[in-house]
């Protein structure tokens, strides 16, 4: 087997996902005003970074990665206020029993492939304890409870073939960045399959009034007939090379039900505490609803919110003053994460390229020119 290309955000810059068009550059219409980045890193302080695992072929074929999200960036790793919710819990999100009762997400968001979840997770834990013991910091009373969100690459990779290591999470959570997010086949989403196309990794975001909306999306959902794009049916029109999707029940055409998963990562600078966190994280749903998905029985989604406002939410002694928005304030911030998370799938796709992975298996990446002349078919092209 070759060997393993291991890319990490770091070195991301010089290849040319960066340079590949988005959803809106193609003249995809979407609702609302993003950010300067369209990105989820449009939020202040936070920082993703990817570890991408390319090589071998057949069975032998690596298509996997791992991608870290940091609320307010790897050097401050302080908690913030957070929420999650499960649409469909067929998948797993660690840290979320604690997530629930505590109302703080500690560290990072990390997202993998369904069979390296412990891996991420334990690997987080050490890349932390360590961290700690080069800074001379004594952090032996203290535990991890990280949150590490898994979806199945198991068409295009060798998922159990465990190609995802320590050191590649430890690469991921090191290479966090801000400025702009590469989407498409890289980090958890290398090997990702969405609504029949190659997906992946996606972002966006919306301004509302003083405040951020940022969203990203690891999409490996839907089948092709529910694909739906600024309204328009595109999975309808462009039917040909559906791949086949395996799951525990055996191969089965992919365009027959609705399998795979989706996690969703939703933040923002409003001040929100977090039962509103799970307000918002419920609103993501919303966004999914509107590329097609109806979230079958085999589908993960699930999804997590938080807030980098509250600079003091992790406080663990004294009196604790904290901000908030008032209910009757949040619609502006439901209807951005709605729209946030819709373009961030379609952002996926848009930037996915057609990849041949486990025992030959190809995905076809959605083709620009056939998306434009569908969206044209049905008026909502953008000049």
């Amino acid at each position: 087997m070759s060997a393993i290309i291991r890319t990490t955000l770091a070195l991301v810059a010089a290849l040319p996902l960066l340079a590949a068009p988005r959803a809106r550059q193609l003249g995809v219409p979407f609702d609302g005003s993003p950010g300067p980045l369209n990105a989820i890193t449009d939020i202040a302080g936070l920082e993703v970074g990817h570890t991408t695992l390319i090589s071998g072929e057949g069975g032998h074929a690596v298509r996997t990665g791992v991608t870290a999200v940091w609320p307010r960036g790897k050097q401050s790793g302080a908690p913030v206020f957070g929420g999650w919710f499960s649409l469909n819990g067929n998948g797993e999100m660690t840290g979320t029993t604690w997530l629930e009762e505590s109302g703080l997400l500690d560290g990072p968001v990390l997202i993998t492939n369904t069979h390296s979840v412990g891996t991420v997770r334990d690997s987080y834990i050490k890349w932390r304890v360590e961290r700690a013991r080069k800074a001379s910091i004594d952090i032996t009373d203290q535990w991890s409870l990280p949150v590490v969100a898994e979806t199945w690459d198991g068409f295009l990779n060798d998922i159990n073939g465990f190609h995802v290591k320590e050191a590649d999470a430890f690469a991921a959570l090191e290479a966090a960045r801000s400025g702009p997010v590469p989407e498409g086949n890289v980090g958890g989403g290398t090997g990702m399959v969405c609504y029949g196309f190659k997906g992946g990794i996606g972002t966006s975001s919306r301004r509302t009034g003083a405040y951020t909306v940022g969203v990203l999306v690891q999409c490996n959902c839907g089948r092709r007939a529910q694909l739906r794009i600024a309204g328009a049916p595109v999975g309808q029109e462009i039917a040909d090379n559906v791949p086949y999707a395996r799951n525990v029940f055996g191969d089965r055409p992919g365009d027959r039900e609705d399998v795979g998963s989706i996690i969703i990562v939703v933040a923002t600078d409003a001040p929100l505490l977090p039962h509103q966190m799970k307000r918002l994280a419920r609103r993501a749903s919303l966004g999914l609803a509107r590329t097609g998905s109806t979230s079958g029985n085999g589908s993960g989604d699930i999804f997590v919110a938080f807030s980098t406002a509250n600079a003091h939410a992790g406080q663990t002694a004294g009196l604790v003053n904290v901000a908030m928005l008032p209910n009757d304030e949040m619609n502006p911030i439901f209807e951005a994460t709605a729209q946030a998370t819709e373009e961030a799938i379609v952002n996926a796709m848009v930037g996915a390229e057609t990849m041949t992975g486990f025992q030959g298996h190809t995905v076809i990446a959605l083709p620009h020119d056939r998306l434009r002349q569908v969206l044209g078919k049905y008026n909502r092209l953008m000049p």
